[in-house]
């Protein structure tokens, strides 16, 4: 039914889009040809693939079930990190995909996001300005489709989760599309500094294949629109999907797993309400060609 489906970045809000997925894909049946991903987002679309989402959840709360702070400001003394966050992330990505990592060969296309910082700027420059950019957007503008990161001069780039030759490969790719300071490292993809892709856009849908047909839009944030709607563009009718609700979990909380739970039941809620308004959105879809 869908051709393409955009995974919107987020963090743990993602676990809200793992929740729609399992009610929604066995009932249309979903085969997507391409998946486009930021961030978490990147990261559950691999995961809905190579791995069962209560799996995942249990891993999750077996890891984080020692980690009582999201920040340790005492290791600054000992000259160690002070945010958890990238080593606990990148072991979930490695033990998550690793057992599994040879079936994404035969999963859809997935095309994860990374922004490439802008070439006037230093790395620790770009940071801030890619920070307060995407801060402005989110909070101030709310813009379903941001585009001050573009106009500073941050360039999107998409690489193929499919093209990763090993699990350790697609775990830095993750982790560059996921790059948030002070969370995560300034990281770097051949040898230049990459920040999270939703400094560009974190609904991306630039790269979808402009094919006609239906595209299934999850996004993770709430935007002041309805929770359901369907945006034309050119042949492709895309169908937007957003929270009911703000979904109860932030997105850098590393330390209260069972609120990942919590998103996740969202998701499934909101799963069985789309399939219910599914024919009147398809009604109105067809009305706007």
């Amino acid at each position: 039914m869908f051709d393409q489906i955009v995974f919107a970045g987020g963090g743990n809000r993602c676990w809200w889009q793992g929740g729609f997925w399992d009610v929604v894909r066995p009932e249309l049946g979903l085969r997507p040809r391409v998946i486009t991903g930021i961030s978490a987002g990147a990261a559950t679309a691999c995961m809905l693939y190579t791995r069962d989402t209560e799996w995942v959840m249990r891993y999750y709360s077996e890891a984080l079930r020692h980690n009582r702070k999201n920040a340790y400001w005492g290791n600054l003394l000992r000259k160690e990190p002070v945010f958890p966050h990238y080593r606990i992330y990148r072991q979930a990505l490695l033990d998550i995909y690793g057992e599994a990592f040879a079936t994404l060969a035969q999963a859809p296309e997935i095309r994860v996001g990374i922004s490439h910082v802008p070439r006037w700027l230093g790395a620790r420059s770009a940071v801030a300005a890619g920070l307060i950019a995407y801060n402005i957007e989110k909070y101030v503008r709310k813009t379903l489709h941001p585009t001050l990161g573009q106009t500073l001069g941050f360039r999107p780039e998409f690489v193929r989760a499919q093209d990763c030759a090993s699990v350790e490969a697609l775990a830095d790719l993750i982790l560059q599309s996921s790059c948030t300071p002070p969370f995560t490292p300034v990281l770097r993809r051949d040898g230049r500094p990459v920040l999270d892709g939703g400094m560009v856009d974190n609904v991306p849908v630039s790269a979808l294949d402009e094919t006609p047909g239906k595209v299934l839009v999850l996004v993770t944030r709430l935007y002041p629109r309805p929770q359901m709607f369907v945006v034309p563009h050119g042949a492709q009718q895309r169908f937007y999907v957003q929270p009911s609700r703000k979904v109860p979990i932030s997105s850098w909380d590393y330390t209260n797993p069972a609120q990942m739970q919590l998103a996740y039941n969202l998701g499934r809620s909101d799963g069985e309400r789309f399939l219910q308004q599914m024919p009147d959105l398809d009604a109105r879809a067809s009305m706007s060609v």
